[in-house]
């Protein structure tokens, strides 16, 4: 594995936690959405991440980064409300609110931003490694 490939693993860390916040943003976002069908609430959305290798030929594979392969949406039935006065409310009087729990929300928020805090450490202690390695021979 090459020096500077520190830089590009720490580079789709960071990357993959930053497709993570947006999509914990978004779950956030939507969780006091209404909807007056079942079929058109919101759902909560969560990344897939698989491992990049470096070859899949190689006897010892070693990662060498990490993808987002997809996203998965939520099949937690959504909340629904019996609230005939509402002007989104079916024909039987029933609102749907996404089933978005906000403390698996935030966890997963403080997670992704410790992840690519943690990424950012690696990039930048391998920069100044490199730095230091170099001004060794003045």
């Amino acid at each position: 594995m090459s020096t500077f490939s520190v830089f590009d693993i720490a580079s789709s860390g960071m990357n993959a936690q930053n497709l993570r916040l947006n999509l914990v943003a978004s779950n956030i976002s939507n969780a006091n959405s209404i909807s007056s069908s079942i079929n058109e609430v919101y759902k909560s959305r969560q990344p897939i991440f698989a491992a990049e290798l470096q070859n899949s030929m190689e006897k010892n594979k070693a990662a060498v980064g990490v993808t987002m392969k997809g996203v998965v949406e939520s099949e937690a039935e959504p909340i629904m409300e019996y609230l005939p006065n509402h002007p989104m409310a079916n024909n039987d009087g029933y609102i749907f609110k996404p089933n978005i729990n906000m403390v698996e929300e935030m966890a997963n928020m403080m997670s992704a931003s410790r992840s690519y805090q943690n990424n950012v450490e690696v990039f930048n202690t391998s920069k100044q490694l490199i730095s230091q390695t170099l001004r060794m021979g003045q």
